[in-house]
Parts: C-alpha cells; sequence; structure tokens
C-alpha cells in the first residue's frame, strides 16, 4: 500500500511565506499533490490511499479513484501515518510506501525503482537533498519500525531500520530529493527541465529560472 499523508492545505507550506500569500500557497500546494498522485496513477506499483481530511486531497482521490483513509485529528504527518500504518496492518497488508504530498517531480519510475530494489523483508529509503529528511520510506512488513517525520528524520529512520536486522536499501532518487519548503527549494523546481503543474503555477506567479553567467 502506497500511502500519502496530506495535513489541511488551507494552511499549507508556511516557510514559503516570505515570498507568498496564502492563497498562492494553498493553490501551490494542490497543483504539487496533483504531480504526485498522477505520478503514483501512472506507476501503477500498488494501491494507493491518501490519509487526509483536506477536501481537495479527498477530491483528487475521488478523481485517481484511490482510497481515503480519513485524517479527522490533522495533527501531524507522523501521527496520519502511524495510524493509516495501524489499520494497514489490521487488513492484513503486508507493505507501506510512505511518499509525501511536496515531492513534483517525482515521476511514475522512480516509484518502480522503489519497489524493483525492496526487500522481501527490509525497507527501502529515500532521503531528501540534504540528508536530513526521508522522502519516501517502504517498509516490508507494514510495521516494521516507527516512522517519524521532521527535518532530520532520514538518520533515526536509517537506525531504526538497520536494527531490525532486515535488509535496508539506501536509494538516491534526485526527482524525489527535492521537496518544496523554502524560497531557495522552489528555485530549484523552477530550474529543473520539467513541465509540472507545479511549475508552470511557480512561473505563472512570477518566478523565473536561474541564469548561468559563465565566470
Amino acid at each position: 500500500m502506497i500511502l500519502v499523508p496530506v495535513k489541511n492545505l488551507a494552511n499549507a507550506k508556511q516557510r514559503l511565506a516570505a515570498v507568498m500569500e496564502q492563497a498562492a500557497r494553498t493553490e501551490f500546494a494542490h497543483a504539487m499533490l496533483e504531480d504526485v498522485l498522477q505520478a503514483l496513477a501512472e506507476s501503477a506499483a500498488d494501491q494507493v490511499s491518501l490519509v487526509s481530511a483536506d477536501p481537495f486531497a479527498l477530491e483528487l482521490a475521488n478523481h485517481h479513484r484511490f482510497a481515503v483513509i480519513p485524517d479527522d485529528s490533522n495533527l501531524s504527518e507522523t501521527a496520519a501515518i502511524e495510524m493509516a500504518t495501524r489499520l494497514c496492518e489490521s487488513r492484513g497488508i503486508h507493505s507501506t510506501l510512505v511518499i509525501p504530498a511536496d515531492i513534483p517531480l517525482i515521476e511514475a519510475e522512480d516509484i518502480r525503482a522503489i519497489y524493483e530494489r525492496a526487500p522481501e523483508k527490509g525497507t527501502v529509503l529515500v532521503p531528501a537533498a540534504d540528508q536530513r529528511g526521508t522522502n519516501a520510506a517502504l517498509r516490508r512488513p507494514a510495521a516494521l519500525f516507527p516512522l517519524r517525520f521532521g527535518n532530520g528524520s532520514f538518520v533515526p529512520h536509517l537506525l531504526a531500520a538497520i536494527a531490525t536486522h532486515a535488509t535496508c536499501v539506501v536509494l538516491s532518487l534526485p526527482r524525489i530529493a527535492l521537496d518544496i519548503d523554502t524560497p531557495e527549494d522552489l528555485q530549484q523546481l523552477v530550474n529543473a527541465g520539467s513541465e509540472k503543474r507545479s511549475q508552470r503555477l511557480t512561473r505563472k506567479l512570477g518566478f523565473s529560472a536561474a541564469v548561468a553567467v559563465d565566470a
């Protein structure tokens, strides 16, 4: 099962407040979620469930015919995934792959790469570009160890995975590695050579690609 936690998007991306008004940040979060879910739909790698109570997320889930695990508490990504993992375990689901909603460059082939490298028992971790965060985490079995998300989650996840004495694969996937939290991340998104919804919106909002200058 692929789990996509989505908190209430009405207050999304506060760290971009210096460069975007809240309405634009919410629209941008919507576009990123659309990009992520489109890639998941195209991958057909596993069943997908959105862990959310956000109206826009639920509308997109219905559009793609994805399942929904209601997250009425809207506390945190960690709490949402802990709840969803317990539900998956109770239903006999063998594995969980957590994909965040703010990695808009993701492609279907990235999802397939994770499953291709996944051990029969163990973990696949995809770190963020700064090697601090965790931008994808697959566990077999589904509740092999708890996930705790945040800016410094990668090393704790790695240590927890190793402590299970099952195989742990650390996979470098540049498109997944870029999560959008800061204005610097936003500039990297604009500069990336793709035409995702989130990129088109970012350009429409007035952000331009940096021009390389020869020394």
